[in-house]
């Protein structure tokens, strides 16, 4: 499928029917000429890539999970459009940008994003394992001061929703659950059906049953078929959940025999 954007005519208007009222992010889509990637290779081999780089996804309004086991390419994907969308790989917003160690796939440079019209620039990527990373920028180089590192790792985060998720724009999260406890994973449930509620777009990896299921978020799972759809209590993560605490001996009896 090919992405359309509308043009203005030479007076500058756009066509009637062009719906101003867009997301920042429409479609996600492939463009091989800037730069191809070699298939069956990493990360093209993942089965979810795979099948964004055949097919492309749009990406709708308000909240989308990524949901599925590790390596299964969620985190990939979500780096790839964060990084297409012109934020830092380690984190951070599109007026702020370090880096450290490169470690990102080149997925980010093949995608092309359809961005809505109308919609702002602002976007903020919250990556887990980096976070570290950021609090430290802010302090030596962007002079927001060091009180990032004088809270818990869960406090630190939850200082960021307060002070980063506040307005209309794009946000990328990679398992933002890994540091927040069960009542700090239902505050930012609260955060992001906030930012929906504005106008704010929100594609998320998680490995939480808790946060993937926000009311009216989309759902799309991740394994070995690639990319599908999916309501929340049919998740395989969820119904492996549910089994665990309803009967953890089950489970156990494998893992710790």
């Amino acid at each position: 499928m090919v992405a359309w954007t509308p043009c203005p005519d030479p007076s500058g208007r756009y066509p009637a029917e062009v719906d101003f009222d867009q997301p920042p992010v429409v479609r996600v889509s492939v463009d091989d000429a800037r730069a191809p990637l070699p298939r069956g290779e990493w990360p093209a081999s993942i089965p979810a890539v795979a099948q964004m780089l055949r097919e492309g996804f749009d990406l709708a309004p308000g909240v989308t999970f990524l949901v599925g086991e590790n390596g299964s390419g969620k985190s990939t994907i979500v780096e790839a459009v964060a990084m297409a969308y012109g934020l830092s790989p380690e984190g951070g917003s599109t007026q702020g940008q370090y880096f450290t160690h490169p470690t990102e796939s080149p997925l980010w440079k093949a995608l092309r994003l359809q961005r809505g019209i109308g919609s702002g620039r602002w976007g903020f990527f919250l990556r887990a394992e980096t976070m570290h990373g950021w609090y430290t920028y802010q302090a030596t180089e962007a002079g927001g001061g060091d009180h990032w590192h004088r809270l818990s790792h869960g406090e630190s985060f939850l200082e960021v929703l307060r002070t980063r998720f506040d307005s209309p724009g794009f946000y990328c999260l990679d398992e933002p659950e890994a540091a927040l406890s069960f009542s700090s994973t239902l505050g930012l449930m609260s955060t992001l059906h906030e930012l929906r509620a504005t106008g704010g777009q929100v594609l998320c990896a998680t490995h939480s049953p808790v946060l993937a299921s926000l009311p009216g978020a989309r759902i799309l799972e991740v394994g070995d078929w690639g990319l599908r759809e999916a309501g929340w209590e049919h998740l395989e993560l969820v119904q492996h959940w549910k089994a665990y605490l309803d009967a953890p001996g089950r489970y156990l009896r494998h893992v710790l025999d």
